[in-house]
């Protein structure tokens, strides 16, 4: 996304918190790590060779032009500034997506919410990147030119990341960025500037590229062949000597990450713009500082001697031995399990000694943990109720990887209060909502005895399910009782009941013939719905008598009308009465 540099929206304080570690960690997104720790992304170059080619493409990007953070807080012309992103579960609603550059997209379905904030705002005309992190499954789902519709997406192309994975697109493929590569890793984030490290490579854009790529890109998207033009995949730093104490402890961070891991030509854009996530916590007058940089004060440097393969996005680390725990963070009931694995690089061996709260194994104060990694939460949540977990390496007992479980009570059994509607009639289906409380995701609802079964059962929240109770024509009438279960256990039974069909009251539509003689006798057919037997016709008045009824079907009544020699001339009502009730009147005459 391109645009001048943000005015002063608003400022807000950094409390940087002061981060040392003696083993390197993934970068984080919830529990998942983003991307391996020996990925490229995640590797630092400040010691590797500077290129022979920097002079060049430095020259070309701009040796003059300033640096500019392509992020910040607030709105700049009504649009969000930065490149959005959302997290999400693994129940999202994956959504289908159709693409422009469908023969270099993956396929789908797409775990985006159809309201995910695009870059640039709703209204955008430029990128409309849309980022989501499945952070159960850990998945990154990316579209470039995202345009949602009812129940799918629109786009310009697509492309799925597996974060716990090295592999990269097939080579040749786009991605939602002209590099093939992945946005999200390379987004500068606030909370890993407030945590006092940005520990990956920055995403950044220059105006004109060469039609070329170099590892760890899959994709160029230029017709310029020149030698002095940086192909997609460049890796550049900002040179050590660059003196940053002049600026504030937040920008710090991120020349820092400039030093360290450097920044990686992703997209075609303006000169030197670094890419970030838009978040209110930005200073946009201290970000503005970054402009001090020049185009002279970076170099470019040859991440070749890293490859370990050309598909794939693994690096080739320092023989430091590091340990990586997953998932980072997690919530344990008590007395429930959680499963941790710990990843080993640089060591000959995969084998950890697992500990909680410094205690080897655990205990049954902070819970027990086994040499596989089973963590067993202890049946009462501990002091505070969070706890830490460590696994060091065997054979380098000081690499050590952590993660941070916050153990909680059981949950209580469901409390069922209400059900509505309470009743139903045999033969047909009926939509109910369940009141109560403690309801949990995975609820099943039962009613006792035979002849009523229960589908579609959604769980709304805590306190409410909704569900179709399908009562079958045989089933029995009266009360039935009606339980949910959860994983905490089953609720006490609220009463539903079943009641038989009731009849509807006959309705008259005509009679034939409608009229007769004094004298007459004459046979009539009486025409309408829900006639039933028995049945009886009853004419108002004295003066005719009625024989011989016969309830052919529900629709037809026959019967004879005998008129008197004196009944009365003039109209008088006809109705048909049934166990239902008596219908409505029609007139006949007497003539």
């Amino acid at each position: 996304m391109l645009r001048p540099s943000p005015s002063t929206l608003f400022a807000l304080g950094f409390t940087l918190l002061s981060v040392c570690s003696a083993t390197a960690q993934s970068p984080a997104i919830g529990s998942c790590p983003v991307l391996p720790a020996d990925n490229i992304w995640n590797t630092p170059v400040d010691q590797l060779p500077v290129s022979a080619s920097s002079a060049a493409w430095v020259a070309t990007i701009g040796a003059t032009r300033t640096a500019h953070p392509d992020f910040g807080s607030g709105l700049y012309d009504g649009a969000p500034m930065g490149i959005p992103y959302v997290t999400v579960p693994g129940t999202q609603v994956k959504y289908p997506a159709s693409f422009d550059y469908a023969d270099e997209s993956d396929k789908g379905p797409y775990a985006i919410p159809l309201n995910a904030p695009i870059e640039g705002g709703s209204a955008s005309t430029g990128d409309r990147h849309a980022l989501s992190i499945d952070t159960t499954n850990c998945i990154l789902y990316e579209l470039y030119s995202a345009y949602p519709q009812a129940a799918s997406w629109i786009a310009g192309s697509g492309a799925i990341f597996n974060l716990l994975s090295n592999a990269l697109r097939p080579s040749g493929w786009t991605s939602t960025d002209a590099a093939g590569l992945p946005v999200f890793p390379g987004l500068v984030r606030y909370d890993e500037v407030a945590a006092g490290e940005i520990p990956h490579a920055i995403r950044f854009t220059v105006p004109q590229t060469q039609r070329a790529f170099v590892w760890p890109a899959r994709h160029f998207a230029s017709s310029l062949t020149g030698a002095q033009y940086p192909p997609m995949g460049a890796r550049f730093r900002l040179r050590a000597g660059f003196d940053i104490n002049s600026f504030s402890s937040a920008n710090q961070v991120i020349l820092r990450a400039l030093k360290k891991y450097g920044m990686i030509l992703a997209d075609n854009g303006s000169a030197w713009y670094l890419s970030g996530a838009p978040d209110s916590r930005w200073n946009n007058d201290d970000l503005h500082n970054l402009g001090l940089l020049k185009g002279s004060d970076f170099e470019a440097v040859d991440v070749s001697p890293l490859m370990v393969d050309p598909n794939s996005g693994q690096a080739k680390q320092s023989t430091t031995v590091s340990v990586f725990v997953s998932p980072t963070t997690a919530t344990v009931a008590s007395g429930a399990t959680k499963q941790f694995t710990a990843t080993v690089t640089n060591a000959t061996t995969q084998l950890v000694n697992w500990s909680v709260n410094g205690a080897p194994g655990g205990n049954t104060t902070v819970g027990l943990i086994n040499p596989s990694g089973l963590y067993t939460a202890p049946p009462v949540p501990p002091t505070g109720g969070i706890l830490t977990i460590q696994a060091a390496s065997a054979v380098s007992p000081s690499a050590v990887g952590t993660a941070t479980v916050t153990v909680t009570a059981p949950p209580a059994p469901p409390v069922l209060s209400s059900i509505a509607p309470n009743s139903g009639v045999q033969g047909t289906s009926v939509s109910v909502t369940l009141g109560g409380s403690q309801f949990l995701a995975g609820a099943t609802v039962v009613v006792g005895g035979a002849g009523v079964s229960v589908t579609n059962i959604a769980v709304a929240g805590t306190t409410r399910i909704t569900a179709t109770f399908t009562i079958a024509a045989t089933a029995a009438t009266g009360a039935h009782s009606v339980t949910v279960t959860t994983s905490a256990g089953a609720s006490a039974a609220q009463s539903f009941t079943v009641t038989a069909p009731v009849a509807a009251k006959p309705m008259l539509s005509s009679l034939t013939p409608n009229r007769a003689r004094r004298g007459a006798t004459v046979a009539v057919t009486i025409k309408g719905a829900n006639f039933t037997t028995p049945a009886t016709v009853n004419v108002l008045g004295a003066g005719i008598s009625v024989s011989n009824l016969v309830v052919v079907n529900p629709a037809t009544v026959t019967a004879t009308f005998r008129v008197g020699g004196t009944a009365a001339r003039g109209s008088r009502n006809v109705t048909v009465a049934t166990a239902a009730g008596t219908s409505n009147a029609l007139p006949f005459s007497v003539q």
